[in-house]
């Protein structure tokens, strides 16, 4: 995450608003109240808004189908123009989970908070992405150590990555195993995805 977070007032008028997204290059705004507690944010989008209906009044079926349009298009504090309340990730999450938040949510950035929805920072798509930098070596270590010695201590167990992708090759005694090393593999921050060539006795190898 992005420790450096610009965040505003309820109060902040209009204006600050665009006048600081522009100033930090930044599409959103987490809103605080008291101590530093995130409440709601405000984007572009939520802005756009009073653009749209700038020089257009709407029809009365217009305003049935952008109800929530209209109300942002009148707001003229921050309080008004976000969307509340905040979608948020906790400082803790895993981030596979702020990214099925984003994905779910539809949006680019999430605050980061605390226990208390205190703010501690803010992560990005761009903030997501940087993990799959990690060196391949990075990558088989971990998976050595959270995925074979966990499930596998009595086997020898070949595992390579290349470019993120992940292969993990040997004969196991127990085949039902190999779905959760799998699971497991996958976890493992970087990975782009996972080959299994594990096989037992009575099993020809598995996929995934």
């Amino acid at each position: 995450m992005t420790s450096t977070v610009i965040g505003i007032g309820r109060d902040a008028p209009f204006k600050e608003i665009v006048r600081t997204l522009e100033e930090w290059r930044i599409s959103a705004l987490p809103v605080l109240e008291g101590e530093s507690v995130v409440v709601g944010v405000v984007s572009e989008a939520d802005l756009l808004a009073k653009e749209q209906f700038h020089d257009h009044t709407p029809s009365r079926m217009e305003e049935m189908r952008v109800m929530r349009q209209l109300v942002k298009a009148s707001g003229v504090t921050a309080g008004e123009l976000m969307t509340s309340p905040a979608v948020t990730v906790h400082a803790d999450a895993p981030l596979s989970l702020a990214a099925r938040m984003m994905a779910v949510h539809g949006v680019k950035r999430l605050p980061v908070t605390d226990d208390l929805g205190r703010l501690e920072g803010i992560v990005s798509r761009s903030d997501l992405l940087k993990v799959f930098l990690r060196e391949d070596e990075d990558i088989a270590r971990e998976v050595r150590s959270e995925v074979v010695e966990l499930l596998f201590p009595t086997r020898d167990i070949g595992v390579t990555v290349s470019e993120g992708v992940v292969t993990l090759d040997g004969e196991i005694g127990d085949t039902s195993t190999i779905p959760v090393a799998a699971r497991l593999a996958r976890a493992v921050e970087g990975v782009v995805s996972v080959e299994m060539r594990l096989h037992g006795e009575h099993r020809r190898p598995v996929q995934f």
